[in-house]
């Protein structure tokens, strides 16, 4: 494994050929007009929820489409599941084929302003629902307009594409089977918030603070510099060597949307191990 940054390594080949698992500004800015390529917006606030779609509004890449994390990429919110539980998989399905995507063929490019935090949470559930051609924006939208390309305030139309979605159930967990295999000395789980919050010093959003009992804390911000660009692929790998010769990895946070920025990590560092524990600390102090 070279010393090449995963900037540099932007795709170049056929989108057919294997998965992409991030793309260049530089790369998108030449696939704007490609019909294989499909743009998704994944701006969002957790403190302002109507603050990514006004965003979107305003000014967004050209040709892409928005999908809001709370009304698109997530289920409303139960007594157990956590903030932000998955969504109903067939209406997803629905709406990645109103905006042009095809199963297994579109290239699905996401973007935000929040270091992967909600653009890796749609990485993760196409990739769920057996779509391997996606890939993140290195540097987001601010990496967008930073490399001096411009933005617009026009919504594309509707696109027609067929998916029909193949759910790869290997790659999430519930509580129950969290609790059942957390313990295992193959077994390894991530947690992903912040280390205070980790370590129960601060709790800005759950009503308990703390973590899962023999979880090991891996913040999902190290994925990135402060910019918002992937860090090295050498780095990513470094990151996890301590983890490599674990059997499974399962990555939780507070919700299941910034683990899925670790999931990604993972994948860039060459260990297909990860799974998602999608209800997170959120679901799990729920049964406490």
């Amino acid at each position: 494994m070279t010393n090449t940054s995963l900037r540099e390594a932007a795709p170049t080949a056929s989108l057919s050929t294997s998965p992409q698992f991030v793309v260049s500004p530089t790369w998108l800015f030449e696939h704007l007009e490609d019909p294989q390529v499909v743009i998704v917006d994944c701006r969002f606030s957790l403190a302002d929820p109507q603050l990514g779609q006004q965003q979107y509004q305003t000014s967004h890449i050209e040709g892409s489409y928005y999908l809001d994390l709370n009304q698109d990429l997530s289920s409303p919110v139960g007594k157990h599941g956590g903030r932000h539980p998955l969504p109903n998989l067939n209406d997803l399905a629905n709406k990645l084929a109103a905006i042009g995507v095809n199963y297994q063929k579109t290239l699905v490019v996401a973007y935000d302003d929040s270091r992967f935090a909600f653009a890796a949470r749609l990485w993760w559930l196409l990739r769920y629902l057996g779509h391997e051609q996606v890939a993140v924006l290195d540097g987001g939208f601010a990496g967008w307009q930073k490399a001096g390309y411009s933005v617009t305030n026009v919504i594309p139309h509707p696109r027609m594409g067929t998916f029909v979605a193949q759910v790869q159930t290997e790659k999430l967990v519930d509580i129950t089977e969290v609790k059942s295999r957390k313990d295992n000395q193959k077994v390894v789980l991530v947690d992903s918030r912040e280390s205070d919050r980790y370590r129960g010093e601060r709790e800005p959003i759950d009503k308990i603070a703390g973590h899962i009992p023999g979880a090991v804390n891996y913040p999902w911000q190290e994925v990135t510099d402060s910019s918002g660009y992937l860090l090295p692929q050498n780095e990513q790998r470094r990151r996890w060597e301590k983890l490599e010769t674990a059997a499974e990895i399962l990555v939780y946070c507070g919700s299941g949307v910034t683990a899925c920025v670790n999931l990604l990590s993972l994948e860039l560092a060459g260990i297909d191990k990860g799974k998602l524990y999608a209800g997170s600390w959120s679901d799990w102090i729920s049964y406490l």
